[in-house]
């Protein structure tokens, strides 16, 4: 049995069972007793959780995950340790893995579907990058499907915060081989590029049933992320538009420099690509082109670099492995009945020499990395090194102006990004950062300059249902949205009939917009008539042609109606109601027949005798009350009238005869309003 089931962390979540294993941590399905909800707990692995440093990374950058709020990012709750436990408490969620969602569709995603999941992500991925994390794992794996379409990233067991210290080189890589960067797989500096770039392998993937790079071990599936092509999707799945094959290729771009600068960039050619299918999204000019777990691996960058060799060679034996894949895909070999695999004269000797000359290649990238990563290294410690100077803040122009500011940098203008700490023109981004160390050659700073803050413009969601245009309005723009409601002919209850301010309007976050929903067609209204003192069946049989429904019917004595009459009604005649609407209704059971009272002797009164006794009239005041009224005046304990009386008329009297001193109480509506003595 599991060792954390039925544990309790903080005196507060309860384990309760294992729902999930990832290569970092072990995820479980826990209660939280404070508030009585369920929640998923994630716990640092052991093994990675006997490192200290390790550990203290995992808690800071997971505190700033846990400042994340967006509606396509799994929320985090806490972040804690518990008898020497690191985890990290998180919203469950009801769904499928992206991975799972696809191996149950069985083939590539329709691009509609597909588009409609990676904008979800890439919205996530823009939130993230804007609040300096990085997730670095992007992978089908770590993406959740929820039953209503809309899906949440997950897992940022090993994001990183951008501004933390970055070495250009490390002894180890973190990441899925299958959808790591290339300057991950090198162990190089990473940024938001890098997210994106595994987003558009997961782009592939949807799109094409298949990942852009394969192989035998990790290390040769990293190594063709750094030298190889990929087969172009449409190659593989013609009916992708040729449009969102530029966003795929672009986002996979293995050149930073020619990948998208930011989530936004990317979402913005989603957005056009949505609007114009059938629009060409620009895109590099070069050509680019597994089980049901893709575990998250340490592959020493080593191990990578020795294996990666002349990089000509490698890109012709991937191309043609993929023109072998191409043929065997048309048909224009023979197959093996048991592996699918293409079978040729002279394929023993042609895998002899493949093996040689991997062998060969291996030696030689092993001598290029001790050559230029040791003893290089060792030889030129004494190499002049340039600390990265700080250009935030500033303009092209200042900069240009004063070339001492650059310390012999030389300045590459990358896109424009919104950004709400730095001013229209300003440098709100750099890459190498302020500090850093670079080596003599060729000093190159990549700069963002700012366009201000981001500017929001009213968007036409007329006709749109309504909680999508409160998702897009409120959630993804951080407008107030103030939402009315209207009867419509002609739109369908729940979607937007209008909008304001128009659409094009320049808007702020926060600016308050209103949207009014249909409350579909107004049903017709009837006037309800007079149904007092009318036989009940004949009641009934209007009502319901009417269109009316019959609510509850009560039975009181009355005076004033007949037996079987309707003696009041809860909607007034002449009023005008909805089809469908409730009418309650009282029958008159008759005038109630009571003897002469006799009343008791009593001290006060003496007996009390009918003979020599005399006649008095009570009278109970309805002029403080309107419509029908439920009416009980008792003398004594003889009851002298009980049943319902429109107030309209003013008062209710009534005559007893009796003797002696008796008391009078008068009831409206059950409640006792007045009571005196009579003397008789």
């Amino acid at each position: 049995m599991d060792q954390y089931i039925g544990k309790m962390l903080d005196n507060r979540y309860e384990i309760l069972e294992n729902i999930g294993n990832g290569g970092m941590a072990v995820v479980y399905k826990a209660r939280c007793h404070r508030l009585n909800r369920l929640v998923a707990v994630k716990i640092l692995k052991p093994e990675l959780a006997s490192d200290a440093d390790f550990r203290r990374r995992f808690h800071d950058e997971s505190q700033a995950v846990a400042m994340l709020s967006h509606s396509n990012i799994v929320s985090v709750y806490d972040v804690s340790n518990s008898d020497g436990l690191d985890y990290i408490v998180m919203e469950l969620i009801d769904g499928l893995t992206l991975k799972q969602y696809m191996k149950k569709r069985g083939a590539p995603l329709n691009w509609r579907e597909a588009l409609h999941f990676i904008t979800q992500i890439i919205r996530a991925l823009e939130h993230a990058h804007s609040r300096g994390i990085i997730h670095r794992d992007i992978k089908p794996h770590n993406i959740l499907v929820l039953r209503d379409g809309s899906v949440k990233v997950t897992d940022f067991g090993i994001a990183q915060l951008a501004s933390s210290a970055q070495s250009t080189m490390t002894l180890e890589t973190l990441g899925s081989v299958h959808y790591i960067s290339p300057e991950q797989a090198k162990g190089s500096h990473v940024d938001c590029r890098t997210d994106l770039y595994s987003a558009g392998v997961v782009l592939y993937e949807m799109l094409t049933g298949r990942l852009p790079f394969e192989g035998d071990t990790p290390v040769f599936v990293a190594i063709q992320h750094i030298n190889s092509i990929p087969i172009r999707p449409r190659e593989l799945n013609p009916d992708i538009p040729p449009a969102l094959e530029n966003i795929i290729l672009k986002a996979m771009a293995p050149e930073l420099g020619q990948r998208y600068t930011s989530a936004m960039e990317m979402l913005e050619d989603l957005k056009e690509f949505r609007k114009n299918p059938g629009a060409v999204v620009e895109h590099p000019s070069s050509s680019y082109s597994s089980g049901d777990e893709e575990p998250t691996q340490v592959v020493p960058v080593a191990q990578i670099m020795a294996g990666n060799g002349k990089r000509d060679g490698s890109e012709r034996a991937q191309r043609q492995g993929y023109k072998e894949a191409r043929g065997h895909r048309r048909g224009d070999m023979p197959k093996d009945d048991h592996d699918d695999v293409p079978v040729k004269e002279g394929w023993n000797r042609r895998s002899t020499i493949t093996a040689v000359l991997v062998i060969l290649l291996f030696v030689a990238g092993l001598g290029f990395f001790i050559y230029n990563f040791l003893i290089r290294g060792i030889l030129s410690n004494d190499v002049k090194q340039y600390e990265v100077p700080n250009v935030l803040g500033y303009t092209l122009d200042e900069l240009r102006e004063n070339p001492d500011l650059l310390n012999g940098f030389e300045l590459e203008e990358g896109a424009p990004m919104f950004s709400p700490d730095y001013g229209e023109g300003e440098i709100c981004s750099q890459t190498p950062e302020a500090g850093d160390m670079v080596r003599e050659g060729k000093r190159t700073i990549t700069v963002n300059v700012s366009s201000g803050e981001d500017k929001l413009y009213m968007i036409d969601v007329k006709g749109w249902e309504g909680r999508r245009a409160l998702r897009e309005l409120q959630d993804e723009m951080g407008l107030d949205v103030e939402q009315k409601e209207e009867y419509d002919d002609t739109v369908t209850a729940g979607y937007v009939i209008s909008y304001s301010p128009m659409e094009g309007t320049s808007l702020k976050k926060g600016d308050r917009v209103t949207i009014v929903i249909s409350k579909g067609r107004e049903a017709p209204l009837v006037t309800v008539p007079s149904f007092l003192n009318q036989d009940i069946d004949t009641v009934r049989t209007q009502i319901k042609r009417l269109g009316l429904k019959i609510g509850k019917i009560d039975e009181y004595y009355s005076d004033e109606y007949d037996e079987g009459r309707v003696s009041w009604q809860s909607i007034p005649s002449t009023t005008q109601v909805a089809e469908g609407t409730t009418i309650d209704l009282w029958v008159s059971r008759g005038p109630k027949e009571e003897p002469t009272p006799t009343p008791a002797p009593s001290e006060s009164s003496g007996p009390v005798h009918n003979e020599g006794g005399s006649t008095q009239t009570v009278t109970a005041d309805l002029s403080q009350h309107t419509g029908t009224v439920s009416v009980r005046i008792m003398v004594g304990s003889t009851t002298l009238y009980d049943g319902a009386v429109d107030a309209a008329t003013g008062s209710l009297s009534r005559s007893i005869t009796a003797s002696g001193q008796q008391t009078v109480s008068i009831y409206i509506n059950n409640e006792l309003v007045r009571s005196y003595d009579l003397q008789f």
